[in-house]
């Protein structure tokens, strides 16, 4: 049954053109101009082949301004709400950076162009075995795929400089914010289960300084600190 799930998002002839142009007018149209600027981000949006991550079946909707269903309820982010959490993280080149969500593993390859070091949770055991799959053959090393309830992060690499949740929480679980290094940020959407905000936290010592950025929504994030197993479905609006 996994390697079902597999097959259908890796299923894509690896000899397809890079569709250059479409990642270009994509970072021209739908992320500068929606005030992302940060160079570094930019190029990395324009390198990852966005395509890679989606389903053979959605491929026309790889470019396209919004998420991309990849199976069991969840979705490949908006380019835009990519570019925009990961500007908000500030990553430089020697970050470790905690991924909660890996999902399709698009995200993941966008943190692994800026950081050192990724480590990526993924819940749904078919979709982290895709993502790994796909993360490897496309030369990212850096990163380390885990199965697991990414609400409790992943002590065995902390402390993290960034941390990235990709899905909406009720609040912020608390061993995100205990797993961030000493001038760590957080990026994680935070609300209900229709509608989040963006928030941002900064450590300082046993303080956070926290921000909010722009209304979103995204799947619930689901586990011990986050919304429960057994909740209605979710629908993208």
């Amino acid at each position: 049954r996994i390697m079902m799930a597999v097959a259908t998002i890796t299923g894509f002839p690896m000899d397809d053109f890079s569709r250059q142009a479409e990642r270009e007018a994509m970072v021209e149209t739908q992320i500068i101009a929606r005030g992302v600027l940060d160079p570094k981000v930019l190029a990395a949006m324009r390198r990852v082949q966005r395509h890679r991550f989606v389903p053979s079946d959605a491929q026309a909707q790889a470019y396209e301004d919004h998420p991309v269903h990849i199976g069991y309820g969840q979705t490949i982010s908006q380019p835009y709400m990519v570019a925009c959490m990961t500007e908000l993280l500030n990553l430089t080149p020697g970050d470790r950076v905690l991924e909660v969500g890996t999902g399709s593993g698009y995200q993941t390859a966008i943190l692994a162009e800026l950081a050192g070091e990724v480590v990526t949770i993924e819940r749904h055991a078919a979709l982290a075995e895709t993502a790994q799959t796909r993360l490897h053959e496309l030369g990212y090393d850096t990163v380390t795929v885990v199965h697991g309830d990414g609400t409790l992060g992943y002590f065995e690499r902390a402390p993290y400089d960034a941390v990235l949740v990709t899905a909406g929480s009720p609040d912020i679980p608390p061993a995100l914010k205990e797993q961030l290094a000493e001038g760590g940020r957080l990026v994680c959407p935070t609300g209900g289960r229709d509608v989040q905000r963006l928030i941002k936290l900064v450590r300082h010592g046993d303080t956070y300084r926290s921000s909010e950025g722009i209304s979103c929504i995204f799947v619930p994030l689901v586990g011990e600190a986050g919304w429960p197993e057994n909740l209605p479905p979710h629908h993208l609006t």
